[in-house]
């Protein structure tokens, strides 16, 4: 969609993928299909999922209610709090939401519980990670299914400008929104590809998400990737006002592409 008015007298052309409009409200119907048709084909009967904003608890809720899986979302107890309405949605649709209240009780948290459920439930049970992060293959799992984004991106600039655009820009927590954007397009030399992270209340500080910019290479989540940790690679505490961007680390794609 066009974004005529906050360009207006100006030169610049401003377009918005829309990928709140999938079924769910975000990007994330776009993998949980690929990996809960996965989960199938591998005869597991639950889904453990983890979620910040509540859009990937959602998604998964759905799809697994399609599928008619059992569904076990973690859930940091202060994104619980500021998401009340998704996790009414998760549960409306037959998923279990945990609270997580150990550390600082956000997505970190939510994700090492669900590790932790998985690795002692493997048998009958799919991890369904939401992001392009944690071990081996799931960053390329995520990004492979969300590729579609800039897939459609491409086809539906070029239809309607005649070219491809000159920069394409993405908000990156663990990223999978940006690299499916960006997948399509690092061939493409002339586009410039930006990643935004959350600066929280400042980069000076030590409230906020910005591993890329201010982190370095660690272990974390089963991946090396960029991370906020302090001298003895413990994990830093992230900090955002958006849940699903409140993260310590990115995917290592992203790592890669950066560097």
């Amino acid at each position: 969609i066009a974004l005529k008015n906050i360009t207006k007298n100006t030169k610049t052309k401003l377009y918005l993928k829309r990928e709140d409009l999938l079924h769910g409200g975000a990007h994330k119907t776009n993998q949980v299909l690929g990996q809960v048709l996965l989960a199938k084909k591998m005869n597991k009967s639950q889904i453990i999922a983890e979620t910040g904003a509540g859009q990937h608890g959602v998604a998964s809720a759905f799809a697994s209610a399609l599928l008619g899986l059992k569904c076990r979302i973690y859930m940091g107890e202060k994104d619980l709090k500021r998401q009340l309405p998704n996790v009414f949605r998760m549960r409306l649709m037959g998923a279990k939401v945990i609270p997580v209240k150990t550390g600082s009780s956000t997505l970190k948290d939510a994700c090492n519980e669900a590790l932790r459920d998985w690795s002692l439930n493997y048998k009958t049970s799919h991890y369904m990670l939401g992001t392009v992060a944690g071990p081996h293959p799931y960053p390329t799992i995520v990004r492979e299914f969300q590729k579609i984004i800039g897939e459609e991106t491409k086809k539906q600039i070029i239809k309607k400008e005649k070219t491809l655009p000159n920069i394409i820009l993405a908000c990156v927590g663990g990223g999978s929104n940006a690299i499916g954007i960006f997948a399509d397009f690092l061939k493409d030399n002339k586009v410039k590809l930006i990643g935004v992270e959350p600066a929280g209340m400042s980069l000076k500080s030590n409230k906020h998400s910005a591993p890329i910019n201010c982190g370095s290479l660690g272990i974390y989540f089963g991946m090396k990737s960029l991370m906020l940790q302090d001298n003895e690679g413990q994990i830093k505490e992230s900090h955002s006002i958006s849940a699903g961007l409140d993260f310590p680390s990115v995917g290592p794609e992203h790592a890669y592409l950066n560097n």
